[in-house]
């Protein structure tokens, strides 16, 4: 009796093989350009021999599994893929082993309604809007492709899905970088940190983590009008730990105090009783202040520079005048000195 063949109704059959779906199946023969693989009864499908690392061990009678794909050859034979089914088990097995509370990694496949999503073998990966952490969340549409971290939240092994959250594994980090932080924070302490944000007062310098303030007044001896003279946003240098304060969680840091101030170093040049030239820079009710040509100021007492009782500073000495003075004494703690004028 002949066999009558429904073709509608395999054709029908054939179909419930769709796209994406793993197989398992059997190589019947292998040609130059590929084999063609038996995917149940006389489903066959075809794999180019490029998918193969080893073409050279793939033999008639090997059995494994693979994924259909939406393409086919020029005589009609469905084309599926052994390598991208390796990869997808593998991603099972790994996705397989992640636990509610542990931590895994993921790369952004996709961004939808404000959650991200990723695939983990045949598991799908959901993170939802208010699990994004705060650090993401502000440029979430530069996230796809970028490989994360999170905690899964929810796991259901039957639909293969995993909830995770990206922002309670950032929590969890900043804690961390904070206890450490804090327990090892002192004043002194040089530190490298990131310039994060430049105020007009200063600037905040991300150290570990944690923002910390610079002062505008602590980056240079010199005065400076604007931070961004000195600094750019995103700039990594050494700082020097100025202040500390755990009970209410500051700490400031200072740039100018990693180094020698160059006043205090031009004041230890200074020999008592030697003849410096000058210039002086003020004028005041009892004095003047002169300015070294190193660089040292101190004081001008109108006592040590006219014997006349009577006399004004502004009768002996003028601004801008070049002056010849003695070092009368020198107070490196105060940072000071005190000069007399040749009279």
């Amino acid at each position: 009796m002949e066999t009558q063949f429904n073709l509608d109704e395999i054709e029908k059959s054939f179909q419930t093989y769709s796209a994406g779906k793993i197989v398992e199946g059997v190589v019947i023969l292998k040609r130059d350009d590929g084999i063609i693989f038996n995917i149940g009864g006389k489903r066959d499908s075809f794999i180019p021999m490029e998918d193969f690392s080893n073409y050279d061990s793939v033999k008639i009678g090997d059995r494994y599994k693979v994924v259909i794909s939406d393409k086919k050859t020029d005589d009609g034979m469905i084309i599926s893929s052994k390598s991208k089914a390796d990869e997808i088990l593998i991603g099972s097995q790994t996705a397989e082993k992640i636990k509610l509370g542990s931590k895994f990694t993921f790369v952004v496949t996709s961004i939808k309604n404000g959650c991200l999503y990723s695939k983990l073998g045949e598991y799908e990966i959901i993170i939802p809007e208010d699990e994004i952490s705060s650090k993401e969340i502000g440029y979430i549409g530069k996230l796809k492709n970028k490989q994360m971290e999170a905690i899964a939240t929810e796991i259901n092994r039957n639909n293969k899905t995993i909830v995770a959250s990206v922002k309670m594994l950032s929590d969890q980090i900043d804690a961390q970088n904070q206890k450490i932080f804090w327990s090892s924070i002192f004043i002194n302490k040089i530190v490298e940190g990131t310039v994060s944000k430049i105020v007009p007062y200063g600037a905040f310098v991300n150290v570990g983590g944690i923002d910390c303030l610079l002062h505008i007044s602590d980056i240079s001896y010199e005065k400076i009008q604007s931070v961004d003279q000195i600094l750019k946003v995103g700039e990594t240098r050494q700082f020097r730990v100025i202040k500390v304060d755990k009970e209410n969680k500051k700490v400031s840091l200072g740039i100018k105090q990693l180094y020698d101030n160059p006043k205090i170093q031009a004041l230890k040049n200074l020999v008592v009783g030697e003849l410096y030239s000058g210039e002086v820079i003020k004028l005041l009710q009892f004095g003047a202040i002169i300015r070294l040509e190193n660089g040292a100021e101190g004081l001008l007492h109108i006592q040590d520079a006219t014997t006349k009782n009577d006399a004004r500073i502004y009768q002996i000495v003028k601004i801008a005048q070049k002056v010849n003075v003695y070092v009368k004494s020198v107070d490196i703690e105060k940072n000071r000195c005190s000069f007399s004028l040749i009279m």
